[in-house]
């Protein structure tokens, strides 16, 4: 049953994200400012927001996985943090392209947005290989749980800088008095930002479910193996040669 749950979902977050595109393209007006090089910010800014919203959720399901013991937990936070990574990729990329277009700069360190980003993923991709220096699983999982959430409590104090920060160069979308974008520009946003948030959810789902599915494979593959008392002894062990004295040889 989980197929086509997992299909359904992936065609829905294909045709959301679509439409998010479609009205970035062809509805929200041109920026009087920076022009077409805008468009970016309907793929730049909701990748930013998931990716961080991600970190968070892993967080919480690595306490989950501490308060429990449930190795699943800590299976779906490596899982998320891990996606949200490849996102934060894309969230650089798309930074510098839209810097490059409109400041002549491929990177600029004086926007907090930019740089606390940077700082974030970075913090997350020490992540990885300090897990897998562990060769315990029990010990491998504890330790990742606990990072996670160190990590994930560090997330909103990058947020609440980058909105504390004078220069700050894009768009107010989430403030308390509207922003300030024309509701064309607010409607293609929000669209795109649910977007991203259910492709992230969608491939969560495809990699836990390929996981699961390597998993047992493995089981029953090792399910399937004789085991070691039960498999037939060979003839010479059996009847073992008698060694010859080297008096008589």
């Amino acid at each position: 049953m989980r197929a086509p749950r997992l299909s359904s979902l992936a065609l829905t977050s294909a045709a959301l994200l679509a439409t998010g595109m479609s009205l970035a393209f062809f509805y929200a007006p041109v920026d009087a400012d920076q022009g077409f090089v805008q468009k970016i910010f309907y793929i730049h800014v909701p990748m930013a927001i998931v990716a961080l919203c991600g970190f968070i959720a892993a967080g919480v399901m690595a306490i989950r996985h501490l308060r429990t013991g449930d190795r699943r937990w800590d299976l779906r936070s490596y899982v998320t943090i891990h996606l949200s990574i490849v996102l934060g990729v894309g969230v650089l990329l798309t930074g510098a392209i839209w810097a490059r277009a409109s400041w002549g700069h491929w990177w600029v360190w004086n926007e907090p947005a930019l740089v606390s980003f940077l700082i974030v993923f970075l913090l997350y991709c020490t992540y990885q290989p300090l897990r897998f220096a562990i060769e315990d699983p029990e010990r491998q999982a504890r330790y990742a749980s606990v990072f996670a959430i160190v990590a994930a409590a560090f997330v909103p104090m990058n947020f609440l800088a980058v909105r504390l920060a004078q220069a700050y160069t894009h768009p107010r979308v989430l403030g308390t008095a509207g922003g300030n974008m024309p509701a064309p520009m607010r409607l293609t946003f929000l669209v795109c930002v649910g977007a991203v948030a259910l492709l992230f959810v969608t491939l969560c789902r495809l990699e836990l479910t390929a996981k699961d599915a390597a998993a047992r494979s493995r089981r029953l593959h090792r399910a399937r193996e004789p085991s070691p008392s039960a498999r037939p002894v060979p003839v010479a062990q059996r009847h073992p040669r008698p060694e010859i004295p080297q008096v008589l040889q």
